[in-house]
């Protein structure tokens, strides 16, 4: 089976301002013009803004959604997966990412890089939860995918 590319995942903010919207849009972009893949929990916010840069730029994108409908899910998700298991999904999309970005967020988004940290999957945080130990903070979109990446290699 061919190697199809990095799995990305980008999580943050349900509900966001424009400017962190098209901060996770670019973001979504450049992971997939490295050739990634774009992972997120499959709503709105960063995780729509991230999987619309992804789209546009041509790339694929996976939603691990909360819920009990493949309709729950933002209109750039190009596979959802429904699990219906509310804020557990946490768990299946950090276990399916290989690193994480963490733009903005909330509780949830604090619950996803905590488990990230737990499960020695590399977090790249941009405008998010301050002076957490062990993630890599950025100040732009180029920096978060470089950061990511380099974490792989």
């Amino acid at each position: 089976m061919a190697f199809l590319g990095r799995r990305i995942g980008i999580i943050g903010a349900g509900l966001c301002d424009e400017e962190t919207y098209e901060l996770s849009r670019e973001t979504g972009r450049l992971v997939t013009e490295r050739g990634g893949i774009v992972l997120c929990g499959g709503l709105g916010g960063v995780m729509e803004g991230a999987c619309r840069g992804a789209v546009e730029a041509g790339g694929l994108t996976i939603g691990i959604l909360p819920g009990f409908k493949a309709s729950d899910a933002n209109p750039y998700i190009k596979i959802p997966i429904v699990t219906g298991l509310s804020h557990a999904r946490n768990v299946v999309l950090v276990r399916s990412c290989q690193a994480l970005i963490s733009i903005s967020g909330s509780h949830g988004t604090l619950s996803e890089i905590a488990l990230a940290l737990k499960m020695w999957k590399p977090v790249v945080g941009l405008r998010t939860w301050e002076n957490l130990k062990d993630v890599h903070y950025v100040n732009s979109p180029e920096e978060a995918v470089e950061k990511a990446f380099e974490l792989l290699d």
